[in-house]
This record gives structure tokens, C-alpha cells and sequence, in this order.
């Protein structure tokens, strides 16, 4: 049985995934003025610097986007001023803006449309020649766009090609109009693609149950997964947050850890540097057996399997190195790469992996979709001034409120003491109002306390009129 949760606040998205009860997957976007993977846009050209192969473009936002000056486009004798549609190929990174691509396409499940191309074509993985010949045969070219039959097409039939053809050609011609008529440089394409691209990867023949909290999304998830007669929809209506409700908030809490232990008493380490992310894999206490290279194969295969799961449910992209335990047998090294091939295969269309390298070493490219775990947990620690993270206070907010609702909902207490760890306090006190707002905090009695060194927080609910006596130093005044 799977499971997708779909929690939206005013600018965060956070979609959750569980197969037979295990979370396998998160993603989160945050909603700012930036461009993202997949997005397509009426731009204008800003510039054009052949000295270093480059065009600027205007895209209506903070940061002008960037596309590679090639002989294609050399060729169509592009000029400063110029309106052209561009698709984000990579999202901006510190000062460097948007890298975009002047190719443009709109993905399905089935198949991709590629805009002002022609023809049909075929993912290198479908090498059925009579399924290639009949979907030639059934599938119609239509103007201005050439068609990618996506490796999940293979296994279509040719009514749901059609059906999603007809679909994505609709899109396409909104996209067209704007492009046309539209005075205006701004994004054309690419409204919650994440959430899209979810739901797309995520159909098939199991039983899947979705849950949403607000009735956009509701409506919007409907419309998409109408005829699909495996799914169910349910929209919460609770004032806990659907993560937190439905335990995944524990679960996402858990994977701050950069240990995570194997069942054969090995463990694998999951640490990120500037460049990229780096899994090391250790025997630990796997060391019973009495066959040495047995030891290895067995540690092995198991942080295989594991990092598959983990670079999933972290949400890890960019580039990823994976230090295995050393092995001179390249038949193990084969068996080891099939099995992490085989713990990815569900990642389908965002992953590369590269062979072993002289030094054990696999690399693995990931493309990035919202961000990971990290990013929005976690900020650095102001106080060591070092490489320390800690809990961003904004997601500490959020947790305080949800278990301030939870305990409020179960015995109906107005009276809560709070214990935040003490690296908060200047930022917490500098704006009081908004912290005790955020918390849900408003029309209760909260006492606010500041501890060195606790997990990052703790809620206590105040019953009796003694408790609040020992904590009354800490009562909050917003007055």
C-alpha cells in the first residue's frame, strides 16, 4: 500500500511519500521569486557575449537566467531585445543565475512534447521494434511539436498515449498564445511541477491512498488522477499539521542523523560538504564472520540497498560519492553495483550512476527536485562558528505549534512552559510577538524559558495552579 501526503502552508510545500508504512521519499519547495527545474518562461535577451559563448536573458525576475550562445543559435541570428522562450535546466546558485535552454518540453508519464520540434522519437530504453512500429503507426504528428516516447510508453496502451498526447497539446497551446500575445516576460509553464511530477512517477497498478490539507489541492489532485480507479483522495481538516498528524514529522526528525546503523551490524555515514554529499561505508561490528572478503560483500550490498532508500527519503542531488569498503573481487563489485542500481531503479529519470573507480569510489548525479532535508531543517550554528548545524527556528516553531495543538486538542489546557535551547534567545526576544504568533500562542498563557544545550526544544503543559507558580519568572508579556 502507498501512501502520499501533501502538506502546502503559504510559500512551503512538503509532499511525503510511504510504502507498507516506511517513508521513502520527501520533497519540499519553497514558493520565492526564483526559477526552478522544469519551469518554461517568455524571456527577453539582455545581452549576448560570444566572447565567452553566452546569452543573458531577462525572465521578469531578481536574477537574469543564462543559456549557452550555440551554433543553433548563432544560426537563427538572435538579437539583443529579442523575446525567446526558455526552459530552466538548472536552478540559480548563489550569484549565478538560471541556467536555461532555449529546447522546450512538456513532460507526461507516457510521453514528452517537445515545442517547435518535429517527428517522434524514442527512449534509448524501449528496444521492442514491433512496439516502436505500432505506436508509429496509431500516433499522429501534430504541428509544432515533435513527441519523445518515454521508456513507461513502451507499456501503454495506445488509447492512454493518445489520451495523454491530446492532454499535453492543450498545455502546449496555452503556452503558444502567451508566447505570441502576451506583452509580458514572465513564467508560462510550470505551476507545482514537483507535485505533478509525483503523481505522474507514482501511478500504476497499486492501491494508493493521498491525502491533502486545503480544498485547492484537493480539487487540483482530483482533476489530475480522475479516471484512475486505484486511488483514493482524502482531504484532512485538522489544525495539527498533516505531517505531524500522521507521524512523518517524527520520521523526517530521525534523519538528521548522519549515522545510519545496517542490519548486519555495519553502518554507512552520510556527510555533506560544499561540493557534494559523501556516504562512507564502515564494517562496524560486522565482524563475526570468519571470511573476510565475506564480511565485506555481505557490509556492502546492505549500504547499497540502504543508500538507495537514503538518497530518496533525504532527498539528496547534486553529486554524491559513496566510499565502499575495499574489494578486490570485481565480481563483487558487480554484484555491489546491480544492487545499488537496483535500490535507484524507482528514482526514475533523476539519476546517473558511474562505475567504480580505481579507489572503490561510485558517483552517482542526481538531478535536484525541492530541496533536501537539510535545507530546510537545518541552518548553521551561529555560536561555534564552525561547520555545526543546528534546527532552523522556523521549523522549531512549527514543531512547538504542533504539539501545542496536540496537547490542547487531547485535554483542552490553555497553560503551556516552553524550554527553548538558548542559541534562539536574541533572535526569539528581538521579535516575541511574531515567535508567540507562530506557536499559536496568542490566546494562552505561555511561559518562556531559555536552556544551554537542550535538543532543541520542550513543551510542558501547566494543570495546576503550584506549576505555574515555579515557572512564573518565565511568564510572556506582550504588553
Amino acid at each position: 500500500m502507498k501512501e502520499i501526503f501533501i502538506e502546502r502552508k503559504e510559500f512551503l510545500l512538503r509532499i511525503g511519500i510511504r510504502e507498507n508504512g516506511k517513508l521513502v521519499e520527501s520533497i519540499v519547495e519553497e514558493k520565492k521569486n526564483e526559477p526552478i527545474i522544469g519551469e518554461i518562461y517568455k524571456g527577453r535577451i539582455k545581452n549576448i557575449l560570444p566572447s565567452i559563448n553566452s546569452v543573458f536573458i531577462d525572465l521578469g525576475l531578481n536574477k537574469e537566467g543564462y543559456m549557452y550562445y550555440s551554433e543553433e543559435l548563432k544560426a537563427k541570428g538572435l538579437k539583443k531585445g529579442q523575446d525567446i522562450l526558455v526552459e530552466v535546466i538548472k536552478e540559480p546558485l548563489n550569484d549565478k543565475g538560471a541556467k536555461l535552454s532555449s529546447k522546450v518540453s512538456i513532460p507526461g508519464k507516457y510521453i514528452v512534447l517537445n515545442c517547435y520540434e518535429k517527428g517522434i522519437n524514442f527512449s534509448k530504453r524501449i528496444t521492442d521494434k514491433q512496439k516502436k512500429n505500432e505506436i508509429l503507426d496509431n500516433i499522429k504528428l501534430i504541428d509544432n511539436v515533435g513527441i519523445t516516447i518515454r521508456t513507461e510508453g513502451a507499456n501503454a496502451s495506445i488509447e492512454e498515449i493518445n489520451k495523454e498526447l491530446n492532454k499535453l497539446y492543450l498545455e502546449f497551446e496555452n503556452l503558444d498564445r502567451n508566447m505570441k500575445y502576451s506583452p509580458d516576460i514572465k513564467k508560462l509553464y510550470g505551476e507545482d511541477l514537483s507535485l505533478f511530477k509525483i503523481l505522474r512517477n507514482s501511478i500504476g497498478k497499486e492501491s494508493i491512498k493521498i491525502y491533502v490539507d486545503n480544498k485547492n489541492d484537493f480539487d487540483k489532485v482530483g482533476s489530475f488522477i480522475e479516471g484512475e480507479e486505484n486511488l483514493t483522495l482524502e482531504m484532512y481538516s485538522g489544525i495539527r499539521n498533516l505531517f505531524d498528524v500522521y507521524g512523518l514529522e517524527k520520521e523526517l526528525l530521525k534523519l538528521r542523523h548522519n549515522k545510519v546503523n545496517l542490519p548486519c551490524g555495519g553502518y554507512i555515514v552520510i556527510d555533506k560538504t560544499e561540493a557534494m554529499y559523501v556516504i562512507d561505508v564502515n564494517s562496524g561490528k560486522n565482524v563475526k564472520g570468519k571470511s573476510f572478503n565475506k564480511t565485506i560483500l555481505e557490509t556492502n550490498l546492505e549500504a547499497a540497498e540502504e543508500i538507495g532508500s537514503q538518497i530518496r527519503v533525504r532527498n539528496l542531488s547534486g553529486i554524491i560519492l559513496i566510499d565502499f569498503i575495499d574489494m578486490r573481487d570485481r565480481n563483487q563489485k558487480s554484484i555491489v553495483m546491480n544492487t545499488l542500481e537496483e535500490s535507484l531503479s524507482s528514482d526514475k529519470g533523476n539519476i546517473k550512476i558511474f562505475p567504480f573507480t580505481e579507489l572503490d569510489l561510485v558517483q552517482i548525479a542526481r538531478k535536484r527536485q525541492g530541496k533536501s532535508i537539510y535545507e530546510y531543517m537545518e541552518e548553521n550554528c551561529g555560536l561555534c562558528k564552525g561547520n555545526g548545524m543546528i534546527l532552523k527556528l522556523s521549523y522549531i516553531q512549527g514543531l512547538i505549534r504542533n504539539e501545542i495543538l496536540r496537547i490542547q486538542e487531547e485535554n483542552s489546557i490553555e497553560c503551556f512552559y516552553i524550554e527553548v535551547d538558548s542559541i534562539y534567545r536574541e533572535r526569539i526576544q528581538g521579535d516575541l510577538f511574531n515567535f508567540i504568533t507562530e506557536i499559536e500562542g496568542l490566546n494562552k498563557e505561555i511561559y518562556l524559558n531559555y536552556v544551554d544545550n537542550i535538543e532543541g526544544f520542550k513543551v510542558e503543559p501547566l494543570i495546576f495552579q503550584s506549576q505555574k507558580d515555579n515557572v512564573s519568572s518565565y511568564r510572556v508579556s506582550l504588553n
